[in-house]
């Protein structure tokens, strides 16, 4: 039977560059916003020591950023698209999600966060759950769909939405030194897990809420006026590495074959995913 070519894709057109440009402004509003009303932890141990400190160095800023990322989707007409990304993939790639998941809720420092105020607490759950939501719209959403629409294969966009996502994080480097270069690194591989995820779920849903889960278990060691780190803070980094492992010996297998080793019901036929 011969291939029907897809329909073009509804709503308006970004190239590259300009989804670059897009990511400036995003992190204009994340770092300069949090930098005129953010308060200064220097002094401190702890990354987010008093519930002031989370809203106005985070849910502020990235709240706001959240609200610009969804503008850009509305204004390119892309909602259909960005929430639901029916491509197939491997059943074994569920794995991913799942251990994300597992692993992010026994990291939790549950000992420091009994330790402090509920305000704060409920303060990290709503940062923590923007972070997920505006990340996730803005590279496993937007990036994930300029790249695709650009014509590059699914192992191509994986790729280059993960490089631009660890290459914001570069940024960070204005508070945090070199260490943000080797953090770039690690969150593009947490990138790529994420778009992983996008694939299992075949929804922006799923991505989002293992990202906010994640960084809240991360975060969860740094919040109080003396934060006291958990043992438990060692999973996400054992994880993160046998990821790394398995996606790196697996990389060929993530797209399902002609005999229809899919992934659910969001499946399509397999010509519709490049090899990676």
């Amino acid at each position: 039977m011969p291939v029907q070519p897809s329909p073009a894709p509804a709503g308006r057109r970004l190239t590259w560059p300009w989804f670059l440009a897009v990511v400036v402004v995003y992190l204009v509003i994340i770092q300069g916003l949090g930098a005129l009303i953010g308060v200064d932890t220097s002094g401190s141990d702890s990354q987010f020591p008093t519930t002031e400190a989370i809203l106005r160095n985070g849910v502020i800023p990235i709240g706001l950023s959240v609200l610009f990322g969804a503008a850009v989707v509305t204004w390119l007409g892309w909602w259909g698209n960005v929430l639901n990304y029916r491509v197939p993939v491997r059943r074994w790639v569920r794995f991913v999600p799942v251990s994300m998941l597992v692993v992010a809720v026994l990291g939790v420092n549950y000992p420091n966060l009994a330790d402090q105020p509920l305000s704060l607490v409920l303060a990290l759950i709503a940062m923590t759950l923007l972070v997920g939501i505006g990340e996730e719209l803005m590279f496993r959403g937007i990036g994930v769909q300029v790249f695709k629409r650009a014509g590059l294969s699914e192992g191509k966009v994986a790729l280059w939405s993960s490089v631009v996502f660890g290459l914001v994080h570069v940024s960070n480097a204005f508070g945090e030194g070199a260490q943000a270069l080797l953090q770039a690194v690690i969150v593009s591989t947490s990138g790529y897990f994420f778009y992983l995820c996008l694939r299992v779920g075949g929804t922006l849903l799923l991505p989002m809420l293992v990202h906010g889960l994640w960084d809240f278990s991360l975060v969860s060691n740094s919040v109080g006026l003396d934060p006291k780190a958990s043992p438990g803070m060692i999973l996400p980094i054992v994880l993160q590495v046998a990821l790394i492992v398995l996606v790196i010996v697996k990389r060929r297998t993530i797209e399902p074959t002609d005999s229809g080793d899919n992934s659910g019901p969001h499946a399509q036929p397999a010509h519709r995913a490049a090899d990676h």
